[in-house]
């Protein structure tokens, strides 16, 4: 069982990594969106691409009359990464200790 313990492990650090910079990624697209960046500079586009796949879902389900001007999305994105950081990267890493 140990094997199959140090497995979930891993995936737990994966997950926790592939989310952080996710978060990371957020955030400097946010910040970089208060300057009026070039839309054609390459940091800038790879941000875009790799953000609004989650980004454009929650712009979509927020309300209108939420939205007053300002992008709550980034917010509400890293509210649900943290969540997933503490219930679902801790629950398997729980799961894979128990299991050991």
């Amino acid at each position: 069982m140990f094997i199959f313990s140090n497995f979930l492990m891993a995936i737990a650090h994966i997950l926790e990594v592939i989310l952080t910079i996710f978060y990371w990624l957020i955030l400097i697209r946010a910040l970089i969106s208060w300057v009026n960046p070039d839309p054609y500079n390459p940091v800038v586009q790879f941000l875009e691409k790799a953000t609004e796949w989650v980004l454009s879902p929650i712009r979509r389900m927020l309300p209108h009359n939420l939205r007053m001007g300002l992008d709550l999305s980034p917010l509400i994105a890293f509210l649900a990464i943290m969540f997933l950081k503490s219930f679902v990267v801790k629950t398997l890493a729980d799961i894979a200790l128990r299991m050991r």
